[in-house]
């Protein structure tokens, strides 16, 4: 019966040491305005580990469906999109320019690795407002939304780990107990 638990059990803790280690090698604003017409610059933070590694903006509301609008290695633009990448700092920064209300959608900043890739979603909201042309998003060290996620993610994962070890230690002392 303890199995029954257990699976589930470590199936959720993989997920979850998957997803706080992905957090905290790639971030990302999750969301970013712009007005129509304007511009807006998008940092994608990532570890140093990835500073060689191919890095892409692709767009889609399913990462595995979406379509790569931009890539490195090499600073690359398409008509109104251009990617840089400064390995110094570990961060590419997508900049969109002559943004129409159609470039609203969902975006993802990717790394590209062996396996499966690093991604995170960017979400880009369009408004008719005629304001400033041009939006610019601050890079910060971790998203404030995301730390508190990973967080909890990690107190979750401990006490997930503190249950499914009791639950053994208590199948233990009885199959003991029955022994005796």
């Amino acid at each position: 019966m303890v199995w029954d638990f257990a699976g589930p059990a470590f199936c959720l803790l993989l997920w979850i040491i998957q997803h706080a280690a992905e957090s905290l090698l790639l971030s990302a604003p999750e969301v970013v305005k712009a007005t129509n017409r304007g511009s807006v610059k998008v940092p994608c933070q990532y570890d140093l580990q990835y500073k060689e590694n191919t890095k892409y903006w692709c767009r889609g509301k399913i990462y595995e469906f979406c379509r790569i609008v931009v890539k490195t290695p090499k600073n690359r633009s398409t008509n109104r999109t251009f990617i840089a990448d400064d390995k110094e700092v570990g961060v590419f920064s997508v900049t969109m320019t002559s943004i129409r209300q159609s470039d609203e959608d969902k975006y993802w900043c990717v790394i590209a690795t062996p396996g499966r890739n690093i991604f995170t979603g960017v979400s880009l909201f369009v408004s008719q407002a005629v304001t400033t042309p041009t939006t610019s998003t601050q890079i910060t060290p971790i998203q404030d939304e995301k730390s508190s996620w990973v967080t909890l993610r990690w107190i979750l994962f401990i006490l997930m780990l503190c249950s499914l070890a009791s639950t053994h230690i208590a199948e233990w002392r009885i199959k003991t107990a029955r022994k005796i």
